[in-house]
C-alpha cells in the first residue's frame, strides 16, 4: 500500500475556515432557509454555518462514497433514503470536502428530484479541483495536489484505518506479523507525517483486537491472518 500525503486539521482551523466560508455566503447575497449536510463529514461544518449565518433549519443526507480512510468505494450511495417538502425552501447543501464530488453529485440530484427546493447550492471547506467532477457554489479553500485532510471528527476511525493497512503492508511484504505499541506509532509518523495523542493509537489497537484483526499477548501485537 503506498504511503500518502496526510494534512493533521485542527479543530481552530475548522472553525477559521466556516467562519471564512460563510462570509463568502453571505457576500453572495444567497440566504438559506435551510441547511442540508452531507453526513457524515459535514455535520460539523454544517452546524458551524448555522451558527454563522443564523440558520435555524438543518438537515442531513448520507451520501456516502469513502468506505476507509483515503481507499475509495465502488460507488457512491444514498442510505437511509427520506421524503420531506422543501417546495418553498432555498437549501444550502455542505460537505467538509470536494475530492471527486460523486458524493455530492448523488446527494444534490437526490435532493433536487425528491425534495424539490425551490433553489439548492452546494458548498464545502475544501475543493480539491484537479480530480472533481463538480464545482461547487461556495468553497473556502481550493486544493491543486492532492491530499488527505484528517479531520478531527474522523481522528480515531482514520488511525484505526491507517493502522491496518501499515500492518497488511509489513506482513505482505516482509512477512512481520509482531508488532510493539512504539513499531506502530514509529511506522505511522514514517508512512503519513502525522503525530497524533497516544490515546487514539491504544484505541485503535483496542478496535483491532475486537475486530479480531490482531491478538494482543503482553506488550506484543500479533497480526491474525485471514483476519483483516
Amino acid at each position: 500500500m503506498p504511503k500518502i500525503p496526510v494534512k493533521l486539521v485542527e479543530w481552530n482551523e475548522i472553525v477559521e475556515w466556516s467562519w471564512g466560508l460563510a462570509r463568502k455566503i453571505e457576500e453572495s447575497n444567497y440566504v438559506p432557509d435551510v441547511i442540508i449536510a452531507i453526513a457524515r463529514g459535514g455535520y460539523v461544518p454544517a452546524r458551524l454555518l448555522c451558527d454563522f449565518l443564523g440558520v435555524e433549519n438543518l438537515i442531513s443526507i448520507q451520501s456516502q462514497h469513502w468506505t476507509e480512510a483515503a481507499k475509495k468505494g465502488e460507488r457512491a450511495i444514498i442510505k437511509f433514503e427520506y421524503v420531506i417538502n422543501l417546495e418553498n425552501a432555498r437549501a444550502l447543501l455542505i460537505d467538509d470536502i470536494i475530492d471527486t464530488g460523486e458524493s455530492v453529485i448523488l446527494a444534490r440530484d437526490y435532493i433536487l428530484n425528491t425534495w424539490k427546493p425551490k433553489e439548492l447550492r452546494i458548498a464545502a471547506l475544501q475543493w480539491i479541483s484537479p480530480v472533481a467532477k463538480i464545482k461547487p457554489d461556495y468553497y473556502y479553500m481550493e486544493v491543486k495536489e492532492w491530499i488527505w485532510f484528517q479531520y478531527p471528527w474522523t481522528r480515531l476511525e482514520d488511525v484505526t484505518q491507517f493502522i491496518k493497512r501499515i500492518i497488511e503492508a509489513n506482513y505482505n511484504e516482509k512477512k512481520k506479523s509482531t508488532w510493539t505499541l512504539d513499531e506502530i506509532v514509529r511506522e505511522f509518523e514514517e508512512w503519513y507525517g502525522i503525530q497524533v495523542d497516544n490515546r487514539y493509537f491504544n484505541s485503535a489497537v483496542n478496535i483491532l483486537v475486537k475486530k479480531g484483526i490482531i491478538k494482543k499477548i503482553n506488550n506484543e501485537l500479533i497480526y491474525l491472518l485471514g483476519k483483516a
